[in-house]
């Protein structure tokens, strides 16, 4: 995550300065603000491009498109040239049928004042000189491209209320977490039915080149995850983008998020990324069987309407609960041999109602579940108190046992403020106990995991919930004999006695 804090100050600023300047919706405000860093980096990397590669030919019809042509530009001339020329020339980028361009089509830019132009454009110039400097002295070869993709994150991490529809951001940490458990490889098609922003295709994407990166050229991050994206093994430039272009898949019924997922894995190094606009519940969406990775946390709303419901779902899961209809249309969703990781709260685990145990029944039975990770209910704080879990499981595999973990701790306090602490929580020791969960498995159930065998789970209705099967750790405790307890209530009450006397002669 991003480390620099003056960029952090500057990212702070920039929300104030919208904020001050009419645009209170955070929503909004990341939106406009994307527009102008797209705008930045745009400039900055085809001048790039054209100074390193002779036969490229420059993406702007004219230099007065140019960020470097306009920034300092005094602010009504400023705001009249963004709003009248340079955003149309924006909505114009990429292919006619790409995503991209598709979801631009609706976008407005609508910035209202001069002073705030002016204090966006000289701000976000200030962070991208921040951003080159950073790169510049890095030894571990920590890219633009990296920082870049970091302060979008963080720029994300600034929202501070819930989304529309049960949308929530997921904390990034606990994105790394699960694409580090289930390791995503080169070349494999990844998807996320519920995306967002984005952040499950940006976590499994670092990942991936982290593979595809010399020992040189990682390190860690502040939660102990090793990364790193100069991919220097991976030496084909075709071969990676077909790759980005062909193996990562996004959807979502928001179509400001499909924007601003779009934006992120563009501000990440995609060049044209496939985010589409899809409900993946209902008749029209029609994947059966695409995917060999999929992640998600899809928005949990409650009830939708059962004719709005994709018919193949409701044979697997017959219900009008979102979260159960997303772990259906998931283990739809997944080629054989492929692997979900999924957020889910914790009612799902234990829910007695038909269509939550035929639901839990079908990982366990039609395929590998590995695992279940409960989480505290501090970790999608501020926005929600809920307590979730990750379940993993693979398609078309046999349960033999199913891993049980307790997290404690994210390393990040459970308050509403989420402060970062000085250590990794129980992130670090999930990832090693899980790597090493069949050979060195505990001989009780008493601690924070253990392994339940697929027997015990069906005898127990398919009851997911940690606590059924954890073991508790009682602490004996010698009680004294009766006749001693008395004989020390008579002491007490002689000594009490004695000490009433003694105030007594003090009133006479």
């Amino acid at each position: 995550m991003l480390q620099n804090s003056d960029i952090k100050q500057l990212i702070k600023q920039l929300w104030n300065k919208f904020w001050s300047g009419g645009i209170s919706n955070p929503i909004t405000a990341i939106e406009q603000i994307t527009y102008l860093l797209f705008m930045r980096r745009l400039d900055e990397d085809d001048a790039e491009r054209m100074t390193n590669d002779d036969t490229y030919v420059s993406i702007f019809p004219s230099q007065e498109l140019r960020w470097f042509y306009f920034k300092d530009m005094p602010g009504d001339k400023l705001l009249s040239h963004i709003q009248t020329d340079v955003f149309p020339f924006l909505k114009t980028l990429s292919p006619a049928d790409s995503p991209f361009a598709e979801h631009m089509k609706n976008a407005v830019f609508i910035i209202p004042k001069p002073s705030l132009m002016v204090d966006a454009v000289r701000i976000i110039d200030e962070i991208y000189i921040k951003i080159a400097h950073d790169s510049a002295v890095d030894g571990r070869g920590h890219s633009v491209q990296d920082i870049q993709g970091d302060v979008y994150e963080y720029l994300l991490s600034e929202i501070a209320s819930a989304g529309k529809n049960g949308q929530f951001r997921t904390p990034r940490h606990i994105i790394n977490l699960i694409v580090e458990l289930v390791q995503p490889q080169f070349g494999a098609s990844i998807a996320d039915p519920a995306c967002g922003t984005g952040g499950f295709l940006v976590a499994a994407y670092v990942y991936i080149l982290t593979q595809l990166t010399s020992d040189a050229h990682r390190k860690k991050d502040e939660d102990g995850f090793v990364r790193g994206t100069r991919a220097d093994k991976l030496t084909d430039s075709a071969q990676r983008a077909n790759w980005e272009h062909e193996c990562f898949h996004g959807f979502d019924i928001d179509q400001t998020m499909v924007r601003m997922g779009l934006m992120n894995l563009m501000m990440h190094g995609f060049n044209n990324p496939q985010i589409k606009y899809q409900d993946t519940l209902s008749n029209k969406y029609d994947a059966e069987e695409s995917y060999d990775f999929v992640f998600a946390n899809p928005p949990f709303t409650g009830n939708i309407d059962k004719n709005d419901i994709n018919y193949d779902l409701l044979q697997i899961a017959d219900t009008r609960k979102t979260e159960l209809l997303f772990i259906a249309g998931i283990y739809r969703m997944l080629r054989i041999g492929g692997t979900a990781a999924i957020i889910v709260p914790q009612g799902v685990l234990f829910g007695s109602g038909k269509a939550f145990v035929e639901t839990r029944k079908i990982m366990v039975d039609q395929c590998e579940l590995k695992a279940v990770i409960t989480m505290p209910s501090g970790v999608f704080k501020p926005y929600a108190g809920v307590s979730t879990a990750i379940l993993i499981f693979t398609k078309g595999r046999t349960t033999t046992q199913t891993w049980f973990y307790e997290m404690l701790a994210d390393g990040r306090t459970l308050d509403d403020k989420r402060a970062k602490l000085d250590n990794y929580g129980d992130l670090q020791d999930i990832v090693a106990c899980y790597s090493e969960r069949i050979q060195t498995q505990p001989k009780d159930r008493k601690g924070q995991y253990f392994m339940v065998p697929k027997t015990e789970l069906a005898e127990n209705n398919y009851d997911l919930s940690l606590s059924k099967y954890k073991e508790d750790n009682y602490v004996a405790f010698e009680h004294k004999a009766p006749n001693l307890i008395l004989a020390n209530l008579r002491m007490l009450e002689t000594e009490i006695m004695a000490g009433l006397n003694e105030l007594e002669s003090y009133l006479k």
